[in-house]
């Protein structure tokens, strides 16, 4: 199981309620939410979504910096530990392809090879149609 904690920065938005969150560890990795709660559970999505492309793409996860050591905290901001569940994350939303094996009759098999058909777009293809999801 891959779960990781960062430090993010919780600042007061201006000119509205809620809060801008950073990530000192995440360059670019910016959210918000108009609460308090609301900001904590995107910044959780917003990190794990970062962290994720990171590891899909073949990198490893960037090391935490130590919340004490968190640099860059202006007056009426706060600093709080945030818990990224990866592999939840990535269960829902990434990108990596999982094997499937599945069982059909012999001649459907010869009938769909002689045909060329791919079988992971078919199975794709019909997943995405018995679910209503546009592909």
């Amino acid at each position: 199981m891959l779960k990781l904690v960062y430090p993010a920065i919780f600042s007061p938005l201006e000119e509205q309620p809620g809060f801008c969150v950073t990530f000192p560890d995440l360059p670019g990795c910016v959210t918000q939410g108009n609460s308090l709660s609301e900001a904590m559970e995107m910044a959780q999505d917003a990190a794990s979504g970062w962290v994720l492309d990171e590891l899909e793409d073949g990198n490893s996860a960037p090391a935490a910096t130590a919340l004490h050591d968190v640099k860059n905290v202006t007056e009426g901001d706060s600093v709080s530990l945030v818990l990224l569940d990866i592999d939840s994350y990535a269960e829902k939303y990434g990108s990596k392809a999982i094997r499937k094996n599945c069982t059909i009759p012999a001649w459907l098999n010869t009938a769909a090879e002689k045909a060329n058909i791919n079988f992971s777009a078919v199975l794709q293809e019909g997943l995405l149609h018995q679910l209503n999801i546009e592909g």
